[in-house]
């Protein structure tokens, strides 16, 4: 069972904190909160009270505005997506007193004839109560700061006291959130820092944090509800769903009751359900990252963490592959049967050996160690029966009988334990699974006895996981060597190339082949882009 982190664990405070102990402390984090009773002392906080005269109180006081309503015929589940609810005018006072009728008579007020008779000329009102469950008072502004326009709810101000924590935060939106019903909102981030504070009811609140993107399904960054995610939380399908899973296993969930609020840092995706009759209240304003980012900085801040984003996702798909893990422990079983013991001076994997090719060290292929000759032996036989079977020409080699008798003779048994490495890409398999100072001392013996084999197998065999893990072994390599010796043995491979640049093509072509579907990945897993058009032809394997 996966657990969140730690540092992401959402905090509790009994009491409020000082403006500098949240800027510092909390706010900086970027990890959501809880403070107990922050809105205990509102004056909103037992005027709106539906139980006690609440909804006459703010029919007397704001009974005459019109408010932008949300209505959803997938109620009570309320999506962010514009094609599945609509937002359309609606008086207040109305809103109410269908309030009103659900507080006195319940569940029988759903489809209420009182509705029908309320006098109103207005046919959208009287079509929105026939259906007052699909009704959801979402982000009705109290006060927007950056806006010269008065908002209808203004005067509930008065009843509103600002947190002492955010006196020093410049607001972005004061809003009003208030349903009738039992309601439901899609999972969803905001652009602006949150604070919810609950003045009656009760709401729980599902939180994860950015990085769980990729588990949410998120709507595409180009749409207009592109920081809602696409998931279904009316009936989440978990039995073999892995992502699913996941995602409820990273979930956090907070219980706020009236008096209570929560601070949602921008970015953290959080679905929200509400009880029967709830009332609420958030403050939004701008992060400091946000506020003080320089346009002329976007476009390679974007850069940058797109970058970052695409490492991150070739390092998992490379740990997904098939031969990321059954091959690693057989081919370190394989290692275990084949020790290279003995005196360091005598074997041929030791770095001294290494260095140029077999004939110059005096290393024939009878005198190779019984692990790299099974790893040479695979790979040449990978490359010939491959050619073969594609109907190419054979390759012509001379050394290639000496190097079946060596294997025949040394490690008849290893050719079966090895044979897992013929599954799906195994190329890729073998450059995975063996260390790089043996990678490189197959590549140097192929470059002296079968030069050939090691052109058609860069050339024709190399797949674009395959170029990936090659230059990343080749990274591995030069991290143990000298420049001196790394000059030398790069020479020697590119030496077998009639074109030493188409090798080189061949590998970095098949390096950005592997590096353009992690970035498909990162932009469908964090941007919900699923389809660049890109060619077909182009395999990943």
């Amino acid at each position: 069972m996966a657990e969140v982190e730690e540092p992401l664990r959402i905090r509790r405070y009994e009491q409020p904190p000082s403006s500098e102990e949240f800027s510092s402390l909390i706010e900086a984090s970027n990890v959501p909160a809880v403070f107990v009773g922050v809105s205990r002392d509102w004056k909103a906080f037992s005027r709106w009270n539906p139980s006690n005269g609440g909804l006459d109180y703010l029919e007397e006081q704001v009974g005459s505005a019109t408010v932008e309503a949300m209505l959803s015929t997938s109620a009570p589940v309320f999506y962010g997506d514009l094609r599945r609810h609509e937002r359309v005018p609606l008086s207040f006072s109305t809103f109410l007193t269908s309030c009103k009728l659900y507080l006195h008579h319940g569940d029988s007020s759903r489809n209420n004839s009182a509705f029908m008779a309320l006098s109103d000329p207005d046919k959208t009102q009287s079509t929105l109560l026939d259906s007052p469950d699909k009704i959801y008072l979402a982000q009705v502004p109290i006060l927007l700061i950056e806006s010269k326009e008065r908002c209808p709810l203004e005067n509930l101000m008065e009843d509103i006291r600002m947190p002492i924590f955010l006196k020093a935060k410049q607001m972005s939106a004061i809003n009003l959130w208030m349903n009738r019903a039992r309601s439901k909102s899609s999972t969803h981030y905001d652009p602006h820092h949150n604070l919810l504070c609950i003045i009656a009811g009760c709401k729980q609140v599902v939180l994860w944090p950015p990085s769980a993107s990729p588990l949410l399904q998120l709507m595409p960054i180009y749409g207009e509800a592109s920081n809602h995610s696409d998931c279904n939380i009316d009936n989440p399908d978990l039995v073999g769903n892995a992502t699913a899973q996941s995602r409820m296993e990273y979930a956090q969930k907070i219980i706020l009751h009236a008096g209570d609020a929560l601070f949602i840092p921008e970015g953290w995706f959080h679905q929200v359900d509400s009880d029967d009759l709830t009332i609420a209240v958030n403050f939004w304003w701008k992060s400091f990252m946000m506020s003080n980012m320089s346009e002329h900085m976007e476009a390679y801040y974007l850069r940058r963490i797109l970058s970052r984003l695409l490492e991150r996702e070739k390092d998992k798909m490379l740990c997904k592959s098939p031969f990321a893990s059954l091959r690693c422990k057989k081919m370190a079983e394989i290692a275990t049967d084949f020790p290279t013991g003995g005196d360091e001076s005598n074997s041929v994997v030791q770095r001294g050996n290494i260095n140029g090719n077999a004939e110059q060290q005096g290393v024939t292929l009878e005198q190779l160690e019984p692990f790299t000759s099974v790893v040479l032996h695979e790979l040449i036989s990978l490359v010939h029966n491959t050619l073969n079977s594609s109907g190419q020409n054979q390759v012509k080699e001379s050394h290639l009988e000496a190097l079946d008798v060596t294997v025949e003779n040394n490690c008849t048994h290893a050719r079966t334990e090895n044979s897992v490495l013929l599954e799906d890409n195994p190329v890729t398999s073998i450059f995975w699974t063996i260390e790089p100072l043996v990678l490189r001392k197959v590549f140097l013996v192929m470059v002296h006895y079968f030069p050939r084999t090691l052109e058609a197998l860069v050339l024709h065999m190399l797949s674009p996981t395959g170029a990936e893990v090659l230059t990343r072994k080749f990274d591995e390599m030069d991290q143990q060597t000298t420049k001196e010796e790394q000059k030398e043995f790069y020479q020697k491979f590119y030496s077998v190339f009639d074109d030493q640049h188409a090798a080189m093509d061949a590998i970095l072509n098949g390096k950005e082949i592997f590096s353009f579907q992690a970035y498909k990945n990162v932009l469908n897993l964090h941007l919900g882009v699923s389809d660049l058009g890109v060619n077909d032809d182009a395999k990943i394997s």
